[in-house]
């Protein structure tokens, strides 16, 4: 009997021990597919994260591009207001040439220059571009440009701009050519 009981005994540990060893075995067979299934997400979802990756690079480097011509062609065109409104003016100067040969008065001649002048100057304020007016201003170096000094007996006018040799224009509040001006000392 002790020997049934002994073995008894060992066949339920053995039985034990399968049951323990199937178990562990049925644990890492789900264990693994699971792992599996962790590696087929993680490797389809860096698939989708190199997709979008070259999409956006691609994305960017078509904006980039884009970027560029836009730049270029308003570099390339953006004068083309500015010329068509000289355009008109340069129309103007054709045709007065033209009656110059034909006047017969001089007041006549003046007149239209005049009219030039005025069309001219209004399509250069239409831009920006401003005559800067100095005569009776105080002297600036930073804005005028001295030629001469001349003396002057008024003290009012010792520092000022008292003549204006060549016109000094802005665009847009940035002095783009500084007036010669003659100053009083």
């Amino acid at each position: 009997m002790k020997k049934d009981k002994d073995i008894e005994r060992e066949e339920q540990l053995l039985d034990e021990e399968q049951v323990e060893t199937s178990e562990n075995m049925e644990t890492t067979q789900e264990e693994q597919p699971t792992e599996v299934d962790e590696v087929e997400a993680l490797k389809s979802e860096l698939e989708t994260l190199q997709d979008d990756y070259l999409r956006l690079r691609a994305e960017y480097e078509n904006y980039r591009k884009r970027t560029l011509k836009e730049k270029s062609d308003l570099i390339k065109y953006g004068g083309e207001k500015i010329v068509g409104g000289f355009l008109d003016i340069m129309d103007d100067i054709e045709l007065a040439i033209k009656n110059m040969k034909q006047a017969e008065s001089v007041e006549g001649l003046v007149e239209g220059v005049e009219i030039i002048q005025n069309k001219f100057v209004s399509a250069l304020k239409a831009q920006g571009v401003n005559a800067m007016e100095v005569i009776g201003k105080d002297f600036d170096a930073d804005q005028h440009e001295a030629v001469a000094m001349v003396p002057t007996e008024e003290a009012d006018k010792k520092g000022k701009v008292i003549d204006c040799v060549q016109t000094g224009y802005t665009l847009n509040d940035k002095v783009i050519r500084h007036p010669k001006v003659v100053v009083g000392n």
